[in-house]
């Protein structure tokens, strides 16, 4: 598995982390890795398993429905409270559907339980004009700060869903 890490230059706030890896199973594994640490480096220890599970299915969702051999992984923290993972692909026409799977149905249940533990989630196409050249579906959590320095805004979530 061929895989590529950058730091975001940190310009204002918190450093931010990709990964460009193959689309296979073994790429969770992973994406599991660079959410904890990241969430590490935040001192947002408290949340690291969930962003773990999430950027999990969002690459098991790329690995299954997506085309192309490569995928982009993101993990950011745009604000004090806010985490944003992604995941992007080069399949313009597949965004995702959350969907009800059948009871003893093996796949389908990876949206439905990010739609349960996010604040928000949807999908944006990339690329330019009237030919997207692929997406990214994104994922909003809500962290708690391990530090008590860190002001915790009254802030009622919302859900996006797909857009």
């Amino acid at each position: 598995m061929t895989t590529m890490t950058a730091a975001r230059p940190r310009m204002k706030g918190h450093p931010g982390y990709r990964l460009t890896a193959d689309r296979v199973p073994e790429t969770a594994q992973a994406a599991r890795r660079l959410a904890r640490v990241a969430m590490a480096v935040w001192g947002l220890d408290d949340d690291a398993e969930t962003a773990a599970l999430v950027m999990s299915e969002l690459v098991a969702n790329a690995v299954r429905h997506a085309q192309g051999p490569r995928i982009g992984l993101a993990v950011n923290r745009p604000a004090t409270r806010r985490v944003y993972l992604a995941v992007s692909d080069r399949s313009p026409g597949r965004p995702p559907q959350l969907r009800t799977p059948e009871e003893d149905a093996v796949h389908g249940r990876g949206l439905l339980l990010i739609d349960a533990i996010a604040h928000r989630w949807g999908y944006d196409l990339l690329g330019a004009g009237r030919q997207p050249s692929g997406k990214r579906v994104w994922v909003e959590l809500t962290a708690d700060p391990m530090s008590p320095a860190h002001p915790i805004p009254d802030a009622t979530p919302s859900r996006v869903g797909l857009r």
